[in-house]
């Protein structure tokens, strides 16, 4: 029989004959997910972090047992998932995880040291929070493994896709916030009732003029929950089909019905919407780059220096972009002087993308970071083009790839928690 209590003696800050008197039972476990155990301090934890996120957005936190159930059941989907990411072999070893604290530090603009700073003005433990980052990355590559990976588009589904596209009088994206209410696989029938019903409850407070953010936090099931369950900006061909068909027909502010999924039951929030001309041209760009790649040798800042005492020397007039970009790019577009295929939006990634649009025709940035390593970019030449049938064709695959990737985690996060043996304890006192 698993022990319901765990003691924890207070030797770290007390003289040992204080130490008994001061043994104290801090902690219970309040649910129990196949071999292992969640605990009251874990929950307590989760439920402490989602108050400080839910006071940042101003969203009113729900009353601490509504919220205690909903991080609960995250805590119980999250256990499953990561027993099953270890099982697999699944591993981010601590130079990776390093490198992902660097990297978001750096997004923030702070330094290491600053953002440790700042982290634990929040009254967050650094180490523990490392270590939670560790687990989401180990999310990410067990959804990548497991769902991402496996879902396969043909070029029927294609040819179709295109063709419905031709008949939509508006290209529209979405800003929408939603609450899932899930459901288990084969769930009796008293079970999708109560589920229903807990939906349409949602639905009557967020009509009733509840913030929408707040009913997410006391009804959603979704791992967006305590952000308000805001999904963003979405485009019309991105969203699950269940979810277009309604948006199309909403107006800002305007709030859904209760919509079935495989998933379980949805409520939609339209916040906003824009159009888009799907057959306007599009920018693209000419450029030309210098890569230098960061590794055990060549550290951050030793890149950051080579690059800008290259683009020093090439402003100045004292060298050329492209033999520069021949000697020192470690990226195989050297050979060519460094220069890039014509690049369309979305066709590198972000941070390239952003410094890439900043400049002018000719300008040559500073110093730029991507995981890839540090760049210079210059920009040759712009123009605008019409998009190729080639090019609206990878467009289409890859829409259609995002929402059915969407759809198959929804339905492979409910067999997880459906596969796991979990006993609740938290209403025992």
């Amino acid at each position: 029989m698993m022990r319901r209590w765990l003691v924890i003696l207070l030797l770290a800050v007390s003289p040992p004959a204080a130490a008994a008197q001061n043994a104290s039972l801090v902690d219970r476990i309040v649910a129990v997910v196949n071999k292992e155990v969640i605990t009251l301090s874990e929950l307590n934890e989760a439920v402490s972090a989602a108050e400080r996120q839910l006071r940042r957005q101003g969203t009113p936190a729900p009353e601490r047992p509504v919220l205690e159930r909903q991080l609960l059941e995250r805590l119980i989907l999250e256990k499953a998932q990561l027993q099953m990411a270890r099982d697999s072999g699944i591993r981010v070893d601590d130079l990776q995880l390093d490198r992902a604290v660097q990297r978001i530090a750096q997004n923030n603009n702070m330094t290491l040291a600053d953002f440790r700073r700042a982290l634990e003005r929040d009254g967050v433990v650094f180490d523990t929070w490392r270590e939670e980052l560790r687990d989401q990355i180990l999310l990410s590559r067990l959804r990548e493994r497991e769902v991402d990976d496996k879902v396969q588009v043909s070029d029927s589904e294609i040819d179709l896709f295109l063709e419905e596209m031709k008949t939509q009088p508006e290209r529209a994206e979405y800003n929408v916030s939603h609450v899932l209410v899930r459901i288990p696989e084969q769930a009796s029938p008293e079970r999708i009732e109560a589920a229903r019903a807990k939906a349409e409850k949602a639905l009557a407070e967020a009509r009733s003029g509840t913030d929408f953010a707040a009913v997410a936090a006391s009804y959603s099931d979704a791992p967006d929950a305590i952000s308000g369950g805001a999904l963003g900006w979405r485009s019309h061909e991105r969203l699950p089909e269940v979810f277009a068909a309604v948006l199309a027909k909403m107006k800002p502010g305007e709030v859904s019905e209760v919509l079935r999924s495989p998933a379980g039951f949805h409520l939609l929030k339209l916040i906003d919407r824009r159009g888009l001309d799907a057959g306007a041209p599009v920018t693209q760009t000419r450029a030309r780059h210098i890569l230098i790649r960061t590794s055990e040798v060549v550290s951050e800042s030793e890149a950051r220096r080579r690059l800008a005492d290259l683009r020093e020397r090439i402003v100045s007039g004292a060298a050329d972009f492209g033999e520069m970009a021949r000697v020192h790019s470690d990226d195989n577009s050297a050979a060519r002087g460094g220069e890039l295929d014509w690049i369309y939006p979305g066709d590198s990634v972000p941070d390239f993308e952003r410094a890439l649009n900043e400049l002018k025709v000719g300008e040559i940035s500073q110093p730029v970071k991507t995981p890839f390593g540090y760049h210079l970019i210059q920009v040759l030449e712009r123009r605008s083009a019409d998009m190729s049938p080639e090019r609206r064709r990878l467009q289409a695959r890859q829409a259609l790839r995002e929402r059915k990737s969407e759809e198959a985690y929804q339905e492979w996060l409910r067999q997880v928690r459906d596969q796991a043996y979990v006993e609740l304890r938290l209403e025992e006192k």
